[in-house]
């Protein structure tokens, strides 16, 4: 039961996202629906224009909307904005951007009303997945994916699964919304991909970083110093989890005011709450982080198929020479670290100026979450790569540890690394890169 906005904090969004159902208490949707009716009367009383209220949006905010414009303008905000395609955002993800926009709605800054947010849970209660674009979002904030996002809320659009909107809310027996005024406006007002982004593939890649620790290579007894790839790899796991406590960080900053004007004082202010750049480069940074440490992964892997730093085998090969050993399992970790370092350029740098210069800054800051969503199943599978490699290591010590069975002879090892990552993800609908 949700009493106050910041119950929904990330952890709470997370297990949203895993399916959990969300509940609001009564006195939380009282005291919505009074900030609503305080915000009703403020814009009945405004002495100007207020964005994207009764104006225009982007360029056109000089443009006033008559009292007929403004009575459809809500409704046009969410539908002619909504030019993304493929690949979409997973169920995963739309429920956590979900979650995360339900928080900014629960704020007296947002002006929402209790009919939106119970609308809102509503389809977060039962299973309501709209189609959301995931890349080509070169807007300042997010209104293409919210409006894809938001739009099916009036039945326009498309679910995930292909159904169409109307079609999804027809046989859940739901009359399709009708926004109030500003209420288009905050369905896509912030940033709550980006934050849904920093919250889920923080958590998962810190669960990798954690498998990638866990690697412990054995060192050939007498060896006065281990290579440079051996000594520095907890170092380079200390720096990459001081990284993921700063994007945790970020997200907190990011809970704070997420619509643009904001309710304030009783009037209304423009905010920069949709400019997720702190977000986005803090991503940025982890997928920097991950790319080191797949860096000293492949190496640690390469020596140990050389019996000059293990003191076993050459190539870990039972019988080298006729076996191949797993020189090809290095070699596909080497595959995905060439993908990796790529990932590791920074998503958020490359503003185009758009709507005539009135926008001409953006974060990318989703892209810089796609990247590291890639980032991190890169990882995965490199790290994936070094475990299987600490297996034969191990048996051919005598002390086998059971991750798989002993290559005795040459197999293909492709399917047991995609058995072990399936194992180990973080995330139920690992694949979406391939799949998209």
């Amino acid at each position: 039961m949700i009493s106050a906005p910041e119950e929904l904090d990330a952890a709470a969004i997370l297990a949203v996202a895993e399916g959990k159902r969300v509940e609001l208490a009564p006195e939380l949707l009282a005291s919505v629906a009074a900030n609503r009716a305080l915000v009703l009367d403020a814009l009945t009383a405004a002495a100007r224009p207020v964005y994207g209220v009764n104006t225009g949006m982007g360029r056109m905010v000089d443009v006033v909307l008559s009292a007929e414009e403004q009575a459809t303008h809500q409704r046009r905000l969410l539908i002619g904005r909504a030019v993304g395609g493929p690949p979409w955002l997973p169920e995963r993800d739309v429920r956590a951007v979900f979650a995360v926009r339900l928080r900014g709605m629960l704020l007296p800054s947002t002006g929402a009303s209790a009919e939106a947010v119970s609308f809102l849970v509503d389809r977060l209660g039962d299973g309501f997945v709209p189609a959301v674009p995931g890349d080509g979002i070169g807007c300042a904030g997010e209104i293409i994916p919210l409006s894809h996002a938001f739009q099916t809320f009036l039945g326009i659009g498309r679910m995930l699964d292909g159904q169409p909107a109307a079609e999804a809310l027809e046989v859940r027996g739901v009359e399709p919304y009708v926004p109030g005024p500003k209420e288009g406006l905050t369905f896509i007002q912030g940033a709550p991909i980006a934050t849904a982004h920093a919250i889920l593939r923080g958590a998962e890649a810190k669960q990798v970083v954690d498998l990638v620790a866990a690697a412990e290579f054995p060192v050939r007894p007498g060896t006065v110093q281990p290579p440079v790839s051996v000594r520095v790899g907890a170092r380079a796991t200390a720096h990459a989890r001081r990284v993921l406590a700063e994007l945790a960080d970020e997200v907190e900053r990011a809970f704070a005011v997420t619509d643009s004007p904001a309710f304030v004082d009783g009037g209304f202010v423009s905010t920069d709450a949709f400019h997720a750049a702190d977000l986005g480069l803090r991503m940025d940074a982890v997928s920097a982080a991950l790319a080191h440490l797949g860096e000293i992964s492949v190496q640690r892997l390469h020596r140990l198929l050389d019996e000059r730093f293990s003191g076993l085998n050459p190539q870990l090969a039972v019988v080298p020479g006729p076996q191949t050993g797993l020189t090809p399992l290095h070699k596909r970790a080497v595959g995905e670290l060439h993908a990796l370092r790529r990932l590791a350029t920074p998503a958020t740098l490359g503003s185009i100026d758009t709507s005539n210069g009135q926008e001409d800054v953006q974060a990318f800051a989703c892209a810089a979450g796609e990247q590291l969503r890639e980032a991190v199943e890169r990882l995965l599978t490199i790290t994936v790569c070094e475990h299987i490699g600490l297996a034969q290591a191990a048996f051919l010590r005598g002390e086998p540890n059971g991750l798989i069975e002993p290559l005795t002879e040459d197999r293909p090892l492709g399917p047991e690394i995609e058995e072990l990552v399936r194992k180990w993800s973080p995330w139920r609908d690992w694949g979406a890169r391939s799949s998209a």
